[in-house]
C-alpha cells in the first residue's frame, strides 16, 4: 500500500497523465517546427533550469527525511524539514518568476504560438502545483500525524518528478 491517503494518489496519477500529455503534445508539435522550437529552446537559461532542478530536488530529499523524522516521533525536526523543503519550494518560483520575466521582457508570452506558448502553459500549470504543494507542506506542518504528512510529501515528490520531465524536454533536448 503507498504511504499516506489513497485519494492523494489518484490525484498524483491524474496529474501525471495530464502533464504527460502535455509533454507529448510539446514533443509532437517540437517535430512539426524543429527549427522554431530549437530557437526558443536556446533562448531558455539552462542554468537556472538545471539550479530549480537541483532546489526541487533537495527539497524533495527534506521531505523524505520529514517523513522519517515522524516516523520515529521527531515532530519538531519533522516540522522543520517540512518548512526546509517549504522555503526552497519558494526560491524555485523566485527563480522561475525571473525566467518568466526575462522572458517577457524579450517579447515572448502565452499569445506565442509554438514553444514559448507551450513554455508557459506547461511551466505556469507546474508552478501552480508547487504553490498547491506548499499549502499543502504547511497543512502537514500544522497538522502533523504520519499520515498527513506522508500524503503531503507524496504530492511534493509528484511535483518533482514532474519537473524532473519537464526539465528536459524544455530546456535539454535537441
Amino acid at each position: 500500500m503507498p504511504p499516506g491517503n489513497p485519494m492523494m494518489w489518484i490525484l498524483i496519477g491524474c496529474e501525471v497523465l495530464v502533464f504527460g500529455l502535455g509533454l507529448l503534445y510539446f514533443a509532437v508539435l517540437r517535430n512539426l517546427d524543429p527549427a522554431g522550437f530549437l530557437a526558443g529552446q536556446s533562448e531558455l537559461d539552462r542554468l537556472a533550469g538545471t539550479i530549480n532542478t537541483a532546489v526541487l530536488l533537495t527539497s524533495g530529499l527534506f521531505a523524505a527525511l520529514a517523513v522519517a523524522a515522524r516516523e520515529h516521533g521527531r515532530r519538531t525536526r519533522a516540522r522543520a524539514l517540512l518548512t526546509l523543503a517549504g522555503l526552497l519550494g519558494l526560491v524555485f518560483l523566485g527563480i522561475k518568476a525571473d525566467e518568466y520575466a526575462i522572458e517577457i521582457g524579450n517579447g515572448h508570452g502565452l499569445s506565442e504560438p509554438g514553444f514559448f506558448m507551450l513554455y508557459f502553459l506547461i511551466t505556469g500549470f507546474h508552478a501552480l502545483h508547487v504553490v498547491f504543494g506548499l499549502v499543502v507542506l504547511a497543512i502537514a506542518g500544522i497538522w502533523d500525524d504520519l499520515e498527513t504528512i506522508e500524503t503531503a510529501t507524496s504530492f511534493w515528490h509528484m511535483v518533482d518528478l514532474i519537473w524532473v520531465m519537464i526539465f528536459p524536454c524544455l530546456y535539454l533536448m535537441r
